[in-house]
């Protein structure tokens, strides 16, 4: 394969493009075994796992939502267990405090001292159920965990061990009894993947795996310290100036929508995606390269990931609302309107 040099104008760096793509390649082989163990126990929800495996390789965490019984909590057992990592899972309820997530100082008789009893919060992978079902002192707990990676319990703080993914789940149909996240909460989800029904083939698949006696179950394929070598190669993925401004014209679109000939969103759109959308959508197409053995990012990959980074990110109207416009028909209009370098 003949060797492309590619120079930054803005770095005094070059980057080997045909000799990042074999290192690439080599250090993504586990993606393959990864998508296959949890295949034999996830059926269809493409969009589900390649969403796991971006917020596990970006160092991001993910908000689901979906109705009940589409495979979200299963889905993150099942990538814990192929992970070899630890795994918690925390029922979202309105009467749940803090504490119960985090942990807390008891007293031990034998040692006449207050001790630390850790959390649930102190796992590799963390399921939050429900989260909507609990109020915003314990919603508060989880998103300053995931944002500062650390706990503080008593006057000590805590180091939470990486890898950490954090899978919050929020059930759109029922809004009776709760509390739901501010948006300056939500936006520290890197991801917010919205699930739908299967087709009629895989729910035939389903059901049949599921009268069966005994169900599959994912092995072990990879480490949690394999996954942290993985990412730092993630990082290495190769970025052109092009693909940056392609992004910053994206954010920039949904705050400015009239800049970019779409002055129809003006009125649809109350605010934009943030500083972390961009960086968000940076990391996300890195890593959706990484998962296509490829070392470096193309327009098909922002575009790929481009709905489940901002549709949390987009504030809508109550004239969109009345109109039933959705965010991902305002991604639509300005993916399309935006020029693709």
């Amino acid at each position: 394969m003949k060797e492309q040099i590619i120079q930054k104008s803005d770095e005094n760096v070059s980057v080997d493009i045909s000799q990042l793509n074999e290192k690439i390649k080599q250090e993504s082989a586990f993606v393959d075994m990864l998508q296959a163990e949890m295949g034999e126990v996830i059926i269809g929800q493409k969009s589900l796992v390649e969403g796991l495996l971006i917020g596990l390789l970006s160092n991001g965490h993910i908000l689901l939502e979906g109705v009940p019984g589409l495979a979200k909590t299963l889905a993150i057992t099942t990538l814990s267990q192929t992970v070899d990592a630890s795994f918690s899972r925390i029922q979202f309820t309105p009467d749940l405090l803090p504490a119960d997530l985090l942990g807390t100082m008891i007293y031990s008789q034998k040692k006449e001292e207050f001790i630390v009893k850790k959390g649930p919060i102190f796992a590799n992978f963390i399921l939050a159920d429900e989260i909507n079902r609990s109020p915003a002192k314990v919603q508060s707990a989880l998103l300053e965990a995931m944002q500062e990676r650390q706990v503080t319990i008593g006057s000590e703080s805590y180091k939470l061990e990486e890898p950490f993914l954090v899978m919050a789940t929020q059930n759109p149909i029922e809004q009776e009894g709760t509390y739901p996240l501010p948006e300056a909460q939500v936006d520290r989800f890197m991801l917010k993947i919205v699930i739908d029904y299967p087709q009629k083939n895989e729910e035939q698949l389903i059901i049949r795996q599921n009268l069966q006696q005994i169900f599959p179950q994912a092995k072990k394929v990879i480490t949690p310290d394999a996954i942290n070598q993985a990412r730092k190669v993630v990082s290495e993925v190769y970025m052109d100036e092009k693909i940056e401004k392609y992004i910053v014209d994206i954010i920039f679109a949904t705050r400015n929508p009239q800049d970019y000939n779409l002055p129809e969103l003006e009125k649809l759109i109350s605010y934009g995606g943030s500083p972390r959308a961009g960086i968000s959508m940076a990391k996300a197409a890195k890593a959706y390269a990484f998962i296509k053995r490829r070392g470096f990012v193309i327009p098909e990959d922002i575009r790929a990931v481009c709905y489940s980074v901002l549709r949390h990110r987009i504030g809508l109207t109550y004239e969109a609302e009345a109109e039933n416009v959705t965010t991902e028909e305002i991604i639509t209009s300005i993916l399309n309107q935006v020029d693709v370098p």
